[in-house]
């Protein structure tokens, strides 16, 4: 097994320590790993779909001129 080293914030490292009877590492292998099976799921969907970056743009701009016309109707009561 491949050991990595991980870095987190002095104030997570203190709460962690509260709970010494957990397997931080365990922890941290699971959600690794749950992670990459989301991501692999959403890669195989993602292979099958005929949604392109166009479409994306399209929709973008379609939701930022509803979310600006919503945000002037809102402002100017």
């Amino acid at each position: 097994m491949t050991n990595m080293t991980l870095s987190i914030p002095d104030e997570t490292h203190k709460k962690m320590k509260m709970f010494r009877d957990i397997r931080w590492s365990e922890v941290a292998r699971k959600a690794i790993q749950q992670r990459i099976e989301d991501l692999e799921v959403m890669n195989k969907i993602a292979s099958k779909s005929k949604f392109t970056k166009k479409d994306a743009e399209e929709i973008s701009k379609k939701i930022k001129r509803a979310a600006a016309k919503k945000f002037y109707e809102y402002n100017r009561d």
